[in-house]
């Protein structure tokens, strides 16, 4: 039997692949995950820092500690000749929010895996081709592929993964409105899930109606997901948003991308 002090063995591996795939995890988004006290979450992620498996890195005044795994524990578990994830102040509140927002999609669709850009990078290098990520447009100032923050791997092998963008401050919007028309002519994913602060949700419902891709991107409130669980009441408070794309903002929503490649129809129940 391991302790949050002296962890071992299957739970030490276990919480260190949950760490790379995200790149970056916090002590309540581990707690909310197992369903343990914050204290005793934090006292698993110190146990792995002093073992030198894990780095603690608290770049923001006032927000949580970011642990991520060091070479030493991606070595533990197989991961060699990778560098280990970063944190810095301009991203960590970035990373903070995905972190909670993998763990509410996680806790809503057990039998699906959640990975983080970096793990959907290295997937990629190692297939030589696209997985879950866009090609942008040609003409693009921004690069010629983008990758979402977070991916919803289904069960099935054959089943297309969801794309999942954290969106907590937007983007220039035309910007914003390229990548929403990349994500609608994608033909890895099954759909999008936008996950906005409410300073975002406006602009991102714009940015999906200008692409004309309401049917392939669904835009929700970023606390959407917060304590949803399967088979909870199917209860929907939702707000109209900007140019008439509707988010959702209570729990738990209802998304269903209604065009895909292989023309079959996927839903998702959160």
């Amino acid at each position: 039997m391991t302790t949050d002090n002296n962890m071992n063995g299957p739970d030490r591996t276990e919480l260190l692949r949950w760490m790379i795939r995200l790149g970056a995890v916090t002590a309540d988004a581990l707690a909310e995950r197992d369903g343990r006290s914050e204290a005793s979450a934090r006292g698993r992620l110190q146990a792995a820092v002093r073992a030198g498996l894990a780095a603690r890195v608290r770049p923001l005044h006032g927000a949580p500690s970011l642990f991520t795994a060091t070479r030493a524990g991606m070595t533990l578990v197989g991961l060699t000749g990778e560098e280990p994830s970063r944190v810095c102040a301009a991203s960590a509140r970035h990373q903070i929010a995905c972190a909670r927002a993998a763990v509410a999609l996680e806790r809503r669709f057990p039998d699906h895996v959640v990975c983080g850009e970096r793990e959907l990078q290295r997937e990629e290098r190692q297939l030589g081709g696209r997985l879950a990520s866009t090609r942008m447009s040609w003409r693009s100032r921004w690069g010629d592929s983008h990758r979402p923050d977070l991916v919803l791997w289904p069960a099935s092998a054959s089943a297309a993964p969801v794309a999942v963008e954290v969106e907590l401050t937007p983007k220039a919007p035309a910007r914003l409105a390229e990548i929403c028309r990349a994500w609608a002519r994608c033909p890895h994913v099954a759909g999008v899930l936008y996950l906005a602060s409410g300073s975002a949700l406006a602009p991102v419902a714009r940015a999906i109606r200008a692409a004309g891709a309401e049917d392939r991107i669904a835009l929700l409130g970023l606390e959407a997901l917060a304590g949803a669980a399967p088979g909870e009441s199917r209860h929907r408070r939702r707000i109209a948003s900007a140019e008439g794309v509707t988010a959702t903002t209570g729990g738990p929503p209802h998304v269903q991308f209604q065009r895909q490649p292989s023309g079959v129809d996927r839903s998702i129940d959160t």
